[in-house]
């Protein structure tokens, strides 16, 4: 990584309250190049508090474009960090509405010349994609990294119409505890106690909307880009990781949307900017291909980036199976359009006789962390006990022969036969090496009772044959000679998928179900990217404790009880100091429990602890949350609770106990 010091322009930086329609102000952060001529405005938008929690994040990226000649400002959503308001849901109107009054906003300032910029990592990338829906007229690009299209399918909630139990639980979780955070008295002063008790009034746990839609319904469609490309009238440069759960957005923006104004990048890289350098890399050079993408888009500049490939991709070679790798080993490959020209379905047919697939209730602990972030143990470990638990069907690449290279969504058509009336389907795709190692390439499931799609529930025709197809996630993958490429197929995917209450699972038909892989002929590309680079880093310290870290992810086997529970320490960051003085502590356990043979025992809890302390100005607030999910036959049982210290004295305590029908997922 290169730390960059010296830059075009010299460039200062204020903080400042944007105004809404309402009499609303938005908490800003803008950074600016020393010019007397007007130049683009660069937006990141999103609930995250500026003033901390991205602030890190925030020093490598806004001074580095402010000082290549633009405005740069990071505004925290209304409710969030220091903006007045009151929180709301994730996907209401409010958020987007007020992203497009900030852009009109910025368009009208002295030191702007009328076009601007989105940008934005996970939540900002979704925020800059809805706005960009919008169309304000001058919103001219955006770069959207690891977000989605998709509210239902491709993000925290549901997977092929099965509630996601790891993170609909876990970021419901941690949601509830950063939206009760309070506004720091630093930036707003004397209020921030009563801002901080309104919004707490207004905090409602969203994993109760969330539940209450198990089917693709007009939630979901209003909060999801994919329902109406054409809306988009910016460009968009889409850009993801093979290692994020949101990559197929990337995919779907590609094919969807005019090839004259969008690019696609999708990397090795997990949940993290492609310049963050978090593992798995490698990094590229992130910030300058962003630049010439603003240049061109917001400056009208004669540079070649519309001349690039509609879509950059990484194929990983083949690696054994760890939870954490530096690098991976592979190349950079490159396509003209999308579906590709290079890429071509090929069909694999499975062998054998029909054979029961009823997976122990425990299968997936092996799966790995849902969103990694470039953690020790994020990624999913060897595959062969996860393999044992499923049926699996080899397919071995010639020894001879060149190696299978897969560049997309894999499909899988499966005949089977129901024992129950609701059930789910699991398939991962694997790559077995010759010492009999199976490393996880991509997996994908499907819900029984959404196989005639996500918009409605229909139960299994129990005894009777039915063949579902459903895809996998996007991936590109070598297979080389020796090794076996393994479909495993499996009845259930605990924690990732909540289970069904019924149990037998389904028998499979092999002599009429089938692999299709997305095979890439092998091209010679030149794909190339510039060094790492960023502006000078904060300078947050993180202290040194005497106590012994917990594991990141533990499994407990209770022999005698036959459960199984994992927890889950998801390295929030421990304690850090900011240079302003502001000591901030988060710890978060995330706990999955579930019986070998009862898919009703399921449960999942999360506990919160979040301390804000400013020593100079004697403030010192806590907050402790707890969330957990239970199931019964027809219902989903929640229970969340949020206590809030002002010093000892509690100041908000509130819990909420809901029973929510299970109606499908």
């Amino acid at each position: 990584m290169k730390i960059r010091t010296e830059f075009p322009y010299e460039t200062v930086h204020e903080d400042i309250r944007i105004p809404m329609a309402d009499g609303t102000r938005l908490y800003a952060r803008v950074w600016r190049p020393v010019t007397d001529v007007p130049v683009p405005a660069l937006l990141e938008y999103l609930p995250d508090r500026l003033t901390d929690g991205t602030a890190p994040r925030d020093r490598q990226r806004h001074p580095w474009y402010a000082g290549h000649g633009y405005t740069s400002v990071r505004v925290d959503a209304r409710g969030h960090g220091n903006s007045e308001g009151l929180p709301g849901d994730v996907c209401d109107a409010t958020e987007p509405a007020d992203g497009v009054a900030v852009v009109d906003w910025l368009a009208e300032q002295p030191w702007c010349t009328g076009a601007v910029g989105m940008f934005g990592l996970g939540r900002g990338g979704f925020d800059a994609l809805r706005i960009a829906a919008l169309a304000p007229e001058p919103l001219k690009a955006i770069v959207t990294v690891c977000s989605t299209d998709d509210r239902y399918d491709n993000d925290v909630h549901y997977r092929g119409g099965s509630v996601l139990a790891v993170d609909m639980h876990a970021w419901a979780a941690t949601l509830l505890a950063r939206v009760s955070r309070p506004p720091d008295p630093r930036y707003v002063g004397d209020e921030w106690l009563a801002m901080w008790l309104r919004r707490l009034e207004a905090v409602e746990p969203c994993v109760h909307t969330w539940l209450a839609h198990q089917t693709r319904d007009d939630y979901w469609r209003h909060g999801s880009v994919r329902e109406d490309y054409g809306a988009v009238r910016a460009a968009v440069l889409a850009v993801g990781g093979w290692h994020d759960p949101y990559r197929d957005t990337v995919l779907r923006l590609v094919e969807h949307l005019p090839p004259d104004r969008v690019r696609g990048i999708i990397g090795p890289w997990s949940h993290q900017y492609p310049d963050h350098g978090l593992a798995p890399g490698p990094a590229i050079g992130f910030l300058q291909e962003t630049l010439r993408w603003w240049d061109f888009h917001l400056k009208g500049a004669d540079n070649d980036v519309m001349a690039a490939p509609l879509l950059r991709s990484w194929i990983s070679a083949s690696h054994p199976p760890a939870t954490v790798y530096d690098e991976l080993p592979g190349r950079w490959v490159a396509d003209p359009a999308w579906p590709s020209p290079h890429v071509t379905p090929v069909r694999y047919a499975f062998q054998g006789d029909p054979v029961l697939v009823d997976s122990p209730q425990r299968t997936g602990l092996d799966a790995g962390r849902f969103r990694p972030v470039g953690n020790d143990a994020d990624l999913p470990p060897d595959q062969r006990d996860e393999d044992a638990h499923s049926a699996c069907f080899d397919f071995v690449v010639p020894e001879d022969g060149p190696p299978i290279e897969i560049l997309g969504r894999p499909r899988v058509s499966l005949s089977l036969r129901a024992a129950a009336p609701t059930g789910q389907a699991i398939a991962r795709l694997c790559d077995v090496a010759p010492d009999g190692s199976s490393t996880l390439v991509t997996g994908g499931a499907l819900n029984l009772s959404a196989r005639h799609g996500p918009d409605r529930a229909v139960e299994a025709r129990v005894g009777e044959s039915e063949d579902v197809v459903f895809e996998l996630n996007g991936i590109g993958h070598a297979f080389p000679p020796g090794h076996r490429v393994r479909l495993a197929v499996s009845s259930a995917y605990w924690p990732w998928i909540w289970p069904r209450p019924d149990t037998g699972g389904f028998t499979l038909d092999p002599a009429a179900s089938h692999l299709t892989l997305p095979v890439r002929r092998p091209t010679r590309d030149a794909v190339q990217w510039q060094e790492p680079e960023q502006s000078e880093p904060l300078g947050v310290s993180h202290p040194a404790t005497l106590e012994e870290p917990r594991p990141e992810r533990l499994v407990v086997r209770d022999v005698a009880k036959g459960e199984w529970r994992l927890e889950v320490d998801p390295r929030y960051g421990g304690t850090r100091v900011h240079p302003d003085g502001l000591e901030r502590t988060e710890e978060a356990l995330e706990t999955y429990t579930i019986t070998e043979d009862d898919p009703l025992s399921a449960r999942t809890r999360s506990d919160w602890s979040i301390r804000l302390h400013r020593p100079e100005m004697a403030w010192d607030v806590r907050i402790d949350t707890r969330s957990e999910i239970a199931c019964e036959a027809d219902a989903f049982v929640t229970s969340n609770e949020v206590v809030c210290k002002d010093g000892e004295e509690v100041v908000f305590h509130r819990t909420w106990e809901k029973r929510i029908p299970r109606t499908a997922g």
